[in-house]
């Protein structure tokens, strides 16, 4: 893709972020190799420590961006106890970054049940056998623990364990960054007050 490509447009004009990340999210479904909804997730610790690893977007919409995770892992437990959290989108094959702070909460029931029925078989099991970021004493362990709840689940459904389920970032800042010459890039940042606040728009320097 061209440099005249990658900046045709001012994606500054944009008055929804909600829109203009369905746009760059559509834009990344076609140009990523690997996983476009792949998400950096941030969280804090009882210290202040943070934290900070990859996982999956799952659907987004006006109430805020989901997914999902063990609520007994390292950031279930971070995000439960601080009910805040950042994320930060980065396509390199578009020279594009969005980054996202806000309030946490965790989805319905309903939601994390329709998504946990979507599945593969596997992965529903794993949800059940994996004590996720606790000591694993060998690989054997885990497989074992991943037989046994297949032999559990063979004659029925695998429901989804009470302590999986997902949460919901409600963003009160999202910046869109683009990559431009000599560095001087493209940044536009929303913000609001609270999450049923408007938003005001800015732009910053690069």
């Amino acid at each position: 893709m061209s440099e005249n490509q990658l900046t045709t447009g001012d994606f500054s004009e944009s008055d929804d972020p909600f829109a203009l990340f369905a746009s760059w999210l559509q834009d990344a479904t076609t140009s990523e190799i690997n996983d476009p909804n792949a998400v950096a997730v941030a969280t804090v610790d009882e210290t202040g420590l943070p934290n900070v690893r990859m996982v999956l977007l799952k659907e987004f919409d006006q109430r805020g961006f989901v997914f999902y995770t063990n609520f007994e892992s390292r950031k279930g437990r971070e995000i439960l106890s601080q009910r805040k959290a950042a994320m930060c989108f980065h396509w390199k094959s578009l020279r594009r970054q969005v980054r996202l702070r806000g309030e946490v909460e965790v989805v319905s029931d309903e939601e994390a049940d329709a998504y946990y029925r979507s599945r593969p078989l596997g992965s529903r099991i794993g949800a059940w056998a994996s004590k996720q970021s606790r000591p694993l004493e060998s690989r054997f362990a885990l497989e074992k623990a991943v037989a046994e709840y297949t032999a559990r689940f063979a004659l029925g459904d695998v429901p989804r364990p009470p302590h999986w389920s997902g949460f919901r970032l409600k963003p009160v800042s999202i910046e869109f960054w683009h990559d431009r010459k000599f560095r001087l890039h493209d940044r536009i940042e929303f913000m609001r007050e609270t999450p049923d606040a408007p938003w005001e728009k800015l732009r910053l320097y690069p």
